[in-house]
């Protein structure tokens, strides 16, 4: 496959990045709502219309200037509302319903693996459009892979912060999430020094080249 210009990526990247983004967070809200919280359903939320999620700086404008930097693509959509105190079981309830993120992350990798193995073996049926949904697949089983991994670090805000912070003793988990005002600016920090990149990347290249070898 040749080398895709600007334009070509922002366009065969597009789907993938606000499904990959918008439907992590809908999870969020659908486990919390199995759970016991209502807040996301009632702000209209437990949805799979992507414009209730987008946040326009996290699901668009960083997203492409990723792209343009040619670096890791990450963001975020419009974070879903839960209410701790509505949950059955708070603590533990709490740890599902920041798993939920993740875990729809690599069902999504998953699908668009699928798609990717469907279009290699029947090649006849998206006469045209094999390139591009090739391309289209690969990109989104990259970003999911991404988001799964970053959103698994034990940084509040992030998911892997809420399960870690389940598993401790109330009195330190208290302190720990204290941490969470700090949390975006300590990700940049490690953005911008290269060094989120060399904690992501292995993690990153097994799982694709996992997946990868399942698919070709």
């Amino acid at each position: 496959m040749s080398q895709l210009t600007f334009i070509q990526t922002v366009a065969i990247s597009a789907i993938p990045i606000i499904f990959a983004i918008t439907l992590h967070e809908a999870a969020h809200g659908l486990v919390a709502s199995r759970l016991g919280d209502q807040t996301a359903r009632l702000s209209g939320r437990l949805t799979l219309n992507p414009i209730k999620h987008i946040d326009p700086l996290g699901t668009v404008v960083l997203p492409l200037v990723m792209l343009a930097l040619g670096g890791i693509i990450f963001g975020w959509a419009k974070p879903v509302p839960v209410d701790w105190r509505n949950l059955r079981k708070p603590k533990r309830d709490m740890a599902w319903v920041a798993a939920a993120g993740p875990a729809a992350n690599f069902i999504m990798m998953l699908l668009w693996a699928v798609l990717a193995k469907l279009v290699l073996n029947v090649e006849e049926v998206f006469q045209g459009f094999t390139t591009p949904m090739l391309y289209m697949a690969r990109a989104g089983i990259t970003i999911n892979i991404v988001l799964m991994v970053l959103n698994l670090l034990p940084i509040p805000p992030l998911d892997g912060s809420r399960v870690v912070s389940s598993l401790l003793p109330a009195r330190l988990a208290i302190k720990y999430n204290q941490i969470e005002p700090y949390g975006l600016i300590i990700i940049l920090l490690l953005f911008v020094t290269g060094i989120l990149g060399k904690i992501l990347w292995p993690a990153i290249a097994i799982i694709y080249n996992i997946v990868m070898s399942l698919v070709v």
